[in-house]
């Protein structure tokens, strides 16, 4: 049997995803090794129980000036931020997506602005949202949507655009109004790749959240990178990615579990990166 024909069981697929994470690993501690032996005060390449120690420190002792516990604060409202900026992204996807990708004159109309606009680099849109919005979190908020409900709201006009033709002849010859269409037929079909668009919304999102953080604020996980960088502290910067790296993928597997258990029809194959 070809090599291409030939899965791995559930336990195969576990240990061989778990080499190119141990390989890292190894490679790190190797090098931080060496470092260290031969400069015991360099920082570049901490060592695993300095960062295992620095991360034990942010999160489960308390900060001397303030009291608080730095790692959980800063995860909370980074997190809360992302979550605000991703739900108005999310609705304005589903809203203006459907439209875009159901009614020709709305797509007339509007498809043209959202491509252009999503076109546009979004950090270079952060400065006017500080002008407009101020230094608080409506401007962190909003650069996560200027940056990512553009593309989701494209991703769902096309996923709505794919629908095959004979499904809405099938229905309006059934007598659908459009709104029922629109809620029984084009809505389910579309909100598998909603989801989609989301998890691959993610990674823009944590980007434009850390920049937005590391300008202007005084908590969240990119705050709390940049804060610490004038001081060369790689180990608490190191955790601190590896975190955030964490709580993607976490957030990114919860939106594949919910997606199988909504729309199970929509992973028949089974096979879901």
């Amino acid at each position: 049997m070809r090599i291409i024909n030939r899965k791995p069981s559930r336990i195969t697929s576990i240990y061989l995803a778990m080499i190119p994470f141990i390989a890292v690993i190894v490679t790190y501690a190797i090098a931080s090794h060496y470092r260290l032996a031969a400069n015991p005060a360099d920082k570049l390449l901490p060592s695993l129980q300095s960062m295992g120690a620095s991360f034990w420190r942010m999160a489960f002792e308390a900060d001397k000036r303030s009291g608080n516990y730095l790692l959980w604060l800063d995860t909370w409202d980074s997190l809360a931020r992302l979550g605000m900026g991703m739900a108005i992204a999310t609705s304005l996807a589903l809203t203006i997506g459907l439209l875009i990708g159901f009614i020709p004159h709305v797509r007339s109309t509007f498809a043209p602005f959202v491509a252009t606009f999503s076109l546009i680099p979004p950090i270079t849109i952060l400065p006017i949202l500080f002008i407009v919005f101020g230094l608080g979190e409506a401007a962190k908020v909003a650069l996560i949507v200027v940056g990512t409900a553009p593309v989701m709201i494209r991703s769902t006009a096309q996923n709505v655009m794919n629908i095959p033709r004979e499904m809405i002849i099938k229905a309006e010859t059934l007598g659908a109004s459009v709104w029922q269409m629109l809620t029984r037929l084009v809505l389910p079909q579309t909100l598998p790749g909603l989801i989609n668009s989301m998890r691959l919304a993610l990674v823009p999102a944590w980007i434009f959240l850390i920049s937005a953080e590391a300008i202007a604020s005084t908590t969240g996980l990119g705050y709390r990178i940049f804060l610490v960088r004038r001081y060369l502290a790689m180990d608490v910067i190191l955790p601190y990615v590896i975190w955030i790296t964490l709580l993607a993928f976490v957030i990114d597997r919860l939106l594949l579990i919910l997606s199988r258990r909504a729309f199970p029809w929509s992973h028949l194959d089974g096979e879901s990166i």
